[in-house]
């Protein structure tokens, strides 16, 4: 970890986190960003900020606009997701924003049995909407990849091999996160 901190720099568990966005906007930003590149994540929330208006869609409008958010460049699945996670807050099943003194495995639990939402997503949550300290995302494919690079690895370890490396960067393996995803994009410019 200090040969990461040497080459990118001072670094905190903060800098992707967003305060200001309402739980319901951190869920559908992370749905937003399964499975695609951040740059293509970031241009499609940017579509849709635009579209409602220059800010984060609220619950009950993506309940009721998966049209609009296809439109934004959401495949029909994404839409759909959003759109069902806008219905279930906006009808009070789930109150993401309720979940900030739960356990980080009740926060999970919670946010799995909702439709589109998967393990990797509660962890993004729990880093980015929470800000909690020591999350580690194994099945992540860039920790992984940072994971290589940092160690010097011969091949990307599995989900369970990262799970087990990242122990020993607790009580803090959300920063180590940081990190490891710098170093999967290569030295900086």
């Amino acid at each position: 970890m200090a040969a990461l901190i040497e080459v990118h720099g001072p670094r905190s568990a903060e800098e992707r986190r967003d305060p200001g966005r309402d739980g319901f906007a951190a869920l559908a930003r992370i749905v937003t960003g399964q499975q695609v590149s951040t740059a293509a994540a970031g241009t499609i929330w940017g579509r849709i900020r635009e579209e409602f208006g220059g800010r984060d869609p609220r619950a009950e409008e993506a309940a009721a606009g998966e049209t609009r958010l296809r439109s934004c460049g959401l495949s029909g699945r994404k839409a759909s997701y959003i759109a069902g996670l806008g219905r279930e807050i906006a009808e009070g099943r789930i109150d993401p924003d309720a979940l900030e003194g739960a356990s980080d495995e009740a926060v999970i639990e919670e946010l799995v049995a909702l439709k589109g939402i998967g393990r990797w997503s509660a962890e993004m949550f729990l880093m980015f909407h929470l800000g909690r300290h020591d999350v580690f995302s194994p099945g992540d494919l860039g920790l992984r990849n940072g994971i290589q690079v940092a160690l010097d690895l011969d091949r990307r370890p599995s989900p369970e091999e990262a799970a087990e490396i990242a122990e020993r960067w607790r009580p803090n393996r959300t920063l180590a996160s940081i990190y490891l995803w710098a170093a999967a994009s290569g030295p900086p410019a």
